[in-house]
């Protein structure tokens, strides 16, 4: 049974947008990634799947139960971590997290020691003497502290130092690894790609796509990079799926899409210097999506 289920989830703002006729399930034990630019309702989706804010139309499900009608129990299996995170300033850190465990009914004092200590967190600090990047650590404990079923992540790795991005996604591997499903939204799309399974990919409210990561990057550009005795112009390969031709110095790099040995034919003909096959990072095969559904 999926873990989360959007069918045609929608939500309006007036004449504003928001999001519009989502539908796709996030498997049980999967990381499932979550990917837009900006703007593009990766937000407004988790808030109205969890119950924040209500659809204008069409439904989600967690653990095959409705998000707005059985919302109080669903939550007691959920880890959330907001894009933003506010919280009562004179508490302690330790009060808050125990705060916030005591709605779970279960003991999480070794699991926050735990937790504070892998990320480095004060316990004994006050939220208002806190940075960005330490009040980020505090949303990172208290979604995991009580060990969910489920993580819903919103662009968690802002204000986070390299360092305590490479731990969280270290913890994150923990969680999945003992069997959390993890849905992580982020417009940083090394993260996405680094850490999940699959991916949906959201422009202005829309789903735009549904793929493996695998399936993403096999079945679309590489990129070449050549550098020749002499020098080559675009006009010399005439190849269908040939994109992005930059002259460099020594020579030329540009993306293709097709037929590899096509391609390789035709280098072959050319006397070289050096030769580079690159699979493109996600950031490319993202932009290159967007372009094309423009």
């Amino acid at each position: 049974m999926a873990e989360i289920e959007l069918n045609g989830l929608t939500k309006t703002y007036g004449g504003a947008r928001g999001i519009t006729d989502l539908t796709f399930k996030v498997e049980a034990g999967e990381i499932f990634g979550f990917i837009g630019p900006n703007g593009a309702g990766k937000s407004t989706t988790i808030r109205t799947m969890l119950g924040l804010i209500r659809p204008t139309s069409g439904s989600a499900k967690i653990f095959g139960r409705d998000c707005i009608a059985d919302g109080a129990e669903i939550k007691r299996e959920i880890g959330y971590l907001p894009s933003e995170v506010f919280y009562y300033d004179n508490m302690r850190v330790k009060d808050l997290l125990n705060y916030s465990a005591s709605f779970y009914k279960k003991d999480c004092k070794a699991r926050i020691k735990e937790l504070a200590e892998r990320m480095e967190l004060d316990l004994g600090k006050k939220i208002d003497d806190l940075s960005l990047g330490n009040k980020k650590k505090v949303g990172i404990v208290q979604g995991l502290l009580h060990s969910p079923k489920l993580i819903i992540l919103d662009e968690p790795t802002s204000g986070l130092d390299p360092l305590m991005q490479q731990r969280f996604f270290e913890l994150l591997e923990e969680e999945n690894a003992r069997g959390a499903t993890i849905l992580f939204s982020s417009h940083i799309l090394s993260e996405v790609q680094r850490l999940c399974d699959r991916v949906a990919i959201i422009k202005e409210g829309r789903l735009m796509a549904l793929e493996k990561i695998s399936d993403l990057r096999e079945n679309t550009y590489k990129r070449f990079k050549l550098q020749t005795a002499s020098r080559l112009a675009e006009a010399d390969f005439r190849l269908p799926g040939l994109t992005e031709w930059k002259q460099e110095e020594g020579g030329v790099s540009f993306l293709y899409k097709g037929n590899i040995n096509a391609m390789t034919r035709r280098i072959a003909e050319l006397e070289l210097l050096n030769l580079w096959v690159e699979e493109p990072d996600l950031e490319e095969i993202f932009m290159h999506y967007y372009v094309k559904e423009a």
